[in-house]
């Protein structure tokens, strides 16, 4: 894995993380008291902010040297991939099959040890394909970038700007706040209840947490004087919220198909698998389990790792007073409520009136551009979705000749093997906690369901687990991975960079709450399913 630069590598992605996350910052900022959750998005940068972050901030043009262990992990990913395009293919597949599987292999791996940035990986793994003649120039290598549900991701980034420069999210996320914020284990619930209102039009779930919740988190301990300077510190309140919200945005990023960029990459693969299923479908699925998981992972946490400071009467009387501040809903907050409102609606209603879930994701950025609450201005400079566009798109265009070329089907094969003759609600147990482990490999979810999603999908249908069911829970676990490590995801990595985690930390409430939702979409989840006739 690269051992401690791949650590290092993790870290300096969260920074970057946060940066980007800062541009949502500017728009719906306010003058606001350096104490209580009026702190400045500022403060709550520097609270963040590394010494390499201001070197860089200076020096905006000087650019990283590659180092020793960027040349090993890069001979590591051409090594290998190397190793597999020149195997002689075994019976059931032809050499194009092994070339393509060779390139793509390579590429999974370029993603994991990250020798470079995930699109330039991506676009170079593509490059691989096409002069080796793995990949049909005019086929297969750019058809991912015109798929419906890669745009989908795109428009929905630019939606959860609208949240941001609105100031809507914040304005919600202190409504909840300002109602349960009088203990320490009431803002971790106040924070979850927002988390959960915002996941279903921010696909960014980074956004989600790091523009939204994240800066009224450092607010909150800052009242407590509870910092990541010092251990006695950090552990006051800073910690436990920044590792419930971590986790909480990992289970509201399961229950929507469009909480998540994930999501919408999981529909298509699931439909090239012959699966169907909808954005309504996904969230009355998740809707039972993952209210069980929001109540029961913030107490647990609360449990295994202890604020010292348990009652704070003063965040949820500087939530009133902010709220007080802000005033009634401005008409842009009033249009951004109504444009999310009617997108759900359409969202969970697009089956009966056949109406294709990007649609409705455009025809909000369309609303949200005719009432200036975004800008193209906006939308060009927001790298999460272009990049996103980028690397999934790529990815998606690499994954469909290995399903094509019968490598995905032959590899499922052997692995349905060992599972043969299990009873199949053993097997899709199997199965996800295999699929939610293996993640300790993979540093995003979207990297993860890219590479073997639709390889796992396979195995559980060949097993005999019922295709719906196996496509939903591979689907919410590729959600529930990311709170697993500081490396999972966006979301974690910005954690992680705040300081107010150690590692050790973060890896043991990461597992240990991981493994508790997963139980729980497997047991209570597999019931409401059955009640609800996915089964």
């Amino acid at each position: 894995m690269g051992g401690v630069d791949y650590i290092n590598d993790s870290y300096l992605c969260a920074l970057i993380l946060k940066d980007m996350v800062s541009e949502f910052f500017r728009p719906a900022a306010k003058k606001r008291s350096r104490r209580g959750i009026r702190m400045t998005r500022v403060n709550m940068k520097e609270l963040t902010m590394s010494n390499t972050d201001k070197q860089q901030a200076v020096e905006p043009e000087a650019k990283p040297a590659f180092n020793t262990g960027q040349l090993v992990r890069s001979l590591i990913c051409v090594g290998v991939g190397l190793v597999i395009f020149l195997i002689p293919p075994p019976q059931g597949l032809t050499g194009q099959a092994m070339h393509m599987l060779g390139v793509f292999v390579g590429t999974i791996l370029g993603l994991i040890l990250q020798p470079l940035p995930t699109s330039s990986v991506a676009i170079i793994g593509m490059t691989v394909g096409m002069l080796t003649g793995a990949l049909d120039v005019k086929k297969a290598a750019f058809a991912g970038l015109g798929s419906p549900s890669i745009w989908l991701i795109v428009a929905a980034f630019f939606i959860a700007q609208g949240f941001v420069s609105t100031g809507l999210g914040r304005r919600i996320a202190l409504i909840f706040l300002s109602m349960l914020g009088k203990s320490s284990l009431g803002i971790s619930y106040g924070l979850a209840a927002a988390d959960l209102v915002l996941a279903p039009a921010t696909p960014s779930n980074t956004a989600r947490l790091g523009g939204i919740l994240f800066p009224i988190i450092t607010s909150v301990s800052d009242v407590q004087d509870s910092t990541p300077k010092s251990d006695e510190s950090r552990r006051k309140i800073g910690a436990f919220l920044a590792l419930t919200a971590n986790n909480v945005n990992a289970i509201t990023s399961a229950m929507f198909a469009t909480a998540m960029a994930a999501g919408p990459v999981v529909f298509q693969l699931a439909q090239k698998a012959g699966v169907s299923i909808n954005w309504g479908m996904w969230a009355l699925a998740c809707i039972v389990p993952g209210l069980v998981c929001l109540i029961a992972i913030p107490a647990l946490i609360y449990k295994l790792f202890p604020p010292t400071i348990k009652h704070v009467p003063q965040a949820q009387a500087d939530a009133k007073a902010e709220l007080k501040e802000m005033g009634p809903l401005s008409m842009h907050e009033w249009i951004m409520l109504v444009t999310f409102i009617v997108m759900l609606v359409l969202w969970a209603t697009g089956s009966i009136f056949h109406v294709e879930a990007t649609t409705v994701a455009f025809l909000g950025v369309a609303v949200l551009l005719c009432t200036k609450i975004i800008t193209w201005n906006d939308m060009v400079s927001n790298k999460s979705a272009w990049s996103t566009l980028i690397f999934f798109g790529v990815l998606v265009g690499m994954a469909q000749p290995l399903n094509d070329l019968g490598v995905t089907g032959w590899a499922g094969k052997l692995i349905a093997n060992l599972v043969h003759g299990m009873p199949w609600m053993l097997v899709l147990a199997i199965l996800t906690v295999f699929y939610f482990i293996i993640h300790y490999m993979f540093a995003s979810e979207l990297a993860q369901v890219a590479a073997i999603y639709t390889l796992f999908l396979g195995v559980a249908v060949a097993a005999g687990v019922p295709a719906t069911a196996a496509a939903l829970m591979l689907g919410v676990a590729s959600g529930l991975i990311g709170a697993m490590t500081h490396y999972a995801s966006g979301p974690a990595a910005l954690i992680y960079g705040a300081g107010y985690v150690k590692t050790s930390e973060f890896l043991r409430i990461g597992l240990i709450c991981g493994l508790v939702t997963v139980v729980v979409f497997l047991t209570i989840g597999m019931g409401w399913w059955k009640v609800i006739g996915i089964w």
